[in-house]
């Protein structure tokens, strides 16, 4: 493929969402062409939703990182307490995911102080 590739792609799909828009259906399409990546919402998507479907990329990248990577921890136990708010996000915590979270804390804690350690060195 060409470099220009996706950028005739997004071309052709922008006039695709156009035709749907016009047809009353409620789309939002944002782009970042640099990275050739589009992303296209139907009217059902909310913010938290959104922010669910970030979190679980993230996810994905801290279950994939190998244990050794100095930042796996903070990305791990991040992304934890990230998707518990956001899965109880209209409902009430309890008291077993305040601990969990706590334990999280706790651990994003220790890592940034082996960080800390070891730039000092």
């Amino acid at each position: 493929m060409s470099d220009n590739s996706f950028q005739i792609f997004f071309e052709e799909l922008k006039l695709l969402v156009e035709k749907f828009e016009k047809k009353q259906l409620q789309l939002k399409m944002e782009s970042d062409l640099d990275y050739d990546s589009v992303k296209i919402f139907g009217e059902k998507m909310d913010s938290v939703t959104r922010a669910k479907i970030g979190a679980d990329d993230i996810a994905e990248l801290a279950y994939t990182t190998a244990e050794h990577h100095p930042y796996w921890a903070l990305l791990y136990n991040c992304t934890e307490i990230i998707k518990t708010i956001l899965e109880k996000w209209n409902d009430d915590l309890t008291s077993e995911q305040l601990d969990e979270m706590k334990w999280n804390l706790k651990e994003i804690q220790n890592t940034i102080s082996n960080i800390e350690n070891k730039l000092k060195k």
